[in-house]
């Protein structure tokens, strides 16, 4: 009886606008993520053993794609609430 009524359930699929708007938030909260990284590098503790300016330049890299999937994984909320206030503005 019950299966019955949830099979007649249809999925809700977001919008197309709704759907570029996660988007936009998430490289928004990716950017921001990519910043805190970086102030945090600055903070150095010791002596970079291997100092140079390709292994800056890698951890750049690194951090940049870092970024990217914790914006993704949605685990801060930065992007949670920028949708959520972009979408009251509609």
């Amino acid at each position: 009886m019950i299966i019955s009524k949830l099979s007649n359930l249809t999925a809700i699929e977001p919008s197309k606008g709704d759907l570029e708007l996660r988007k936009v938030a998430e490289a928004f909260e990716a950017v921001m993520l990519r910043q805190m990284m970086a102030s945090m590098r600055k903070a150095k503790l010791s002596e970079d053993i291997l100092g140079s300016s390709a292994s800056d330049s890698f951890r750049e890299m690194a951090d940049a794609r870092v970024a990217d999937s914790m914006s993704a994984m949605r685990q801060f909320g930065i992007a949670d609430l920028i949708e959520k206030q972009l979408k009251g503005k509609r």
